[in-house]
This record gives C-alpha cells, sequence and structure tokens, in this order.
C-alpha cells in the first residue's frame, strides 16, 4: 500500500502564484507516489476570519476548483472539507488537553502573525492553539508525511512532539511519525519583496486577468540599490529577477546579465516579466474557465471525499477513545 500524504490550505482569500508554485505544482506530482489525502481547511480559516466569516464558504469553492484545474484529481486524490468531518475537532480537543501551554506559545508564526496581520484580533485561544489542531489533522490520517516548506518546519516538529507525548501518555503507539516532504520550488516572495501572503496583500492571483498581472508586475519591488539605468544592477537581490529565474530560468541567465551590465532597465524587466507570467500561466486560466460550472459539482466531490476521509478518521479516533477509556469499550 502507498504511504498516506496530508495536506491542505485556509480558504480565506482567492489562490496565488505562491500556491501554484510552492505547494499545487507539488501536490500534482504527489498523487503518483503516495494516497493523498488534500484538505480544505475551514476550521483553520475561521480562526483568523472568526469577525467576518461570510466569505469561508465561497473561498473553498473557488480554491478547490483552483485545485482542479492546477491538476489535482479526485479520483486519484482525496479532496475533502474539514469542517465536514467532525473527528478533527475530537481529537483537536484531546491533544488540546495533553499539550503544554509553554510548547504552542514557542511556535515561531504564532508571535509572526501577531505582529504582521493588522486590522483583525488575533490573539485568541483559538489562534494560539491552531497548530494543535494542524496535529490533529495529520494524526487523524495517520499520514506517513506532509508536505512543507520550511517555515513550517516547526509546526510539524510540534505535531511530532505532541504524538510522542500522546504515545508516552497512553502507553500505545498509534501514529506513525510523520516526515517532512519539503518542496523543491525555491520560495516566490510576495511583490513588496515579503513573504507572499494574501494577509499582506502581496500576491498576484491565480484568477487574474492579463491586464492586471501587467499592471501588478510593474508594481514590484526590484533593486533598491539602482537609482539610474545606468547604474550596475543586482539581480541576485532583485525580487523581480528571482521570478524570471522561475517562470524562464533559459531566458533569466540573459536577463540577469543585462541587468547586471545595465544594457537593461527595471521597468523594461517587469514588462516582459509580465508577458513570461500570462504565458505561463495560460493552461491554467483556460483549464479554469472550463471548470466554472458552478459549485454544485465542487460541492458533490468535497462530500463523495469527506465520505472516505470520515472512513479513516472515525477508526483512529475509535482507538484513541479505547485507549483513553471513552465511550463503550471496543
Amino acid at each position: 500500500m502507498k504511504q498516506r500524504v496530508l495536506s491542505g490550505m485556509r480558504p480565506t482569500g482567492s489562490l496565488h502564484l505562491g500556491h501554484l508554485v510552492g505547494a499545487l505544482a507539488n501536490w500534482k506530482i504527489l498523487q503518483d507516489q503516495y494516497s493523498c489525502f488534500f484538505m480544505v481547511a475551514d476550521w483553520h480559516a475561521l480562526m483568523s476570519e472568526y469577525e467576518n466569516p461570510q466569505k469561508i464558504r465561497d473561498w473553498s469553492y473557488e480554491n478547490v476548483a483552483d485545485w482542479l484545474a492546477a491538476g489535482i484529481d479526485p479520483e486519484r486524490s482525496v479532496i475533502f472539507r474539514q469542517s465536514d468531518v467532525i473527528e478533527h475537532t475530537e481529537l483537536f480537543t484531546i491533544l488540546s488537553i495533553m499539550t503544554p501551554l509553554g510548547w504552542v506559545e514557542r511556535v515561531p508564526t504564532y508571535k509572526e502573525q501577531l505582529r504582521e496581520v493588522k486590522g483583525r484580533d488575533l490573539a485568541t485561544y483559538g489562534f494560539l492553539g491552531y497548530p494543535v489542531l494542524q496535529a490533529a489533522d495529520i494524526m487523524l490520517y495517520k499520514a506517513h508525511a506532509v508536505p512543507v516548506g520550511e517555515d513550517q518546519l516547526p509546526h510539524l516538529e510540534l505535531t511530532r512532539e505532541i504524538l510522542r507525548r500522546v504515545h508516552f501518555l497512553l502507553k500505545k503507539e498509534i501514529f506513525p511519525e510523520p516526515k517532512a516532504l519539503l518542496t523543491e520550488a525555491p520560495k516566490l516572495l510576495g511583490t513588496d519583496g515579503r513573504k507572499m501572503s494574501k494577509s499582506y496583500g502581496n500576491t498576484l492571483k491565480l484568477s487574474e486577468s492579463e491586464e492586471t498581472i501587467r499592471k501588478t508586475a510593474q508594481k514590484m519591488i526590484t533593486d533598491e540599490t539602482r537609482i539610474r539605468m545606468t547604474d550596475p544592477g543586482h539581480p541576485e537581490s532583485c525580487n523581480a529577477c528571482q521570478y524570471w529565474g522561475m517562470f524562464d530560468p533559459e531566458r533569466a541567465k540573459i536577463v540577469w546579465e543585462e541587468c547586471r551590465t545595465s544594457k537593461r532597465g527595471c521597468s523594461q524587466n517587469k514588462k516582459e516579466l509580465a508577458e513570461v507570467l500570462i504565458e505561463q500561466t495560460k493552461a491554467f486560466r483556460e483549464k479554469r474557465a472550463d471548470l466554472n460550472q458552478g459549485n454544485d459539482k465542487i460541492e458533490e466531490i468535497l462530500q463523495e471525499g469527506a465520505k472516505k476521509a470520515r472512513a479513516v478518521a472515525q477508526e483512529t479516533l475509535r482507538e484513541v477513545k479505547d485507549a483513553l477509556g471513552l465511550g463503550p469499550a471496543s
């Protein structure tokens, strides 16, 4: 049997280029190597969007449509919505009881989000505990591996620590220790040079029109040390040049050299980059348009996936409850 992989995305807005190169392209490959469970993490979304949750359902449908357009196949993978599988919150409750408070307080992304995200109150019990819910997600399906970027490694290590503590307290081993599948794609920064995040408003959405891609590319941060076109550029530290290296690596060699030797200005660089991005995402946009048949079909996929996910989740939770002495004896 294939080993199992669990991954998911929070439906907190439209997906962007970072999702395509950092996650979806990798998910598509993993389908041939693992038994994949791909989750619409709407409980996680609610933890940051609880004050205005009205769009979470629509974003969920939009995100799944993007997954399908990127090649995620419901015939080969289990695509489901987190809130449709009640066992996620049950295992989360159990793990919350067992997880020391200091373990979640030291997760670096928690403090980063509190500092960086403006306009929302994230200082809540639920948001502090979201890494524990992530652990529940992974453990519920007995995932052998989790595709993550380097910034998510502390979360996965916390999952392993919680898992070991559960085994120690229950005096029984139930879960495999999940390994990290580090994404091979280089890290794609946002248009302002910071980490690409919907929260920061520095993304380039997959669903954008060609004209919007051109406008967004012109606003990108480039080489801030280059004042005049006659000044030599530094492509290694230029965000636009990093995009060139990712989306057209062969031509990027010429672009970088022209930048270094002052034969190419930043405006020209961004203008031509926009056309590259349009061309590279053309097939995705065309397939996305073909899939635009309303939400009923996507809901069918989610419900079918939920049935498959629940079958696994219910068996896992039965084992945990039995070890804890909860519910009727099995």
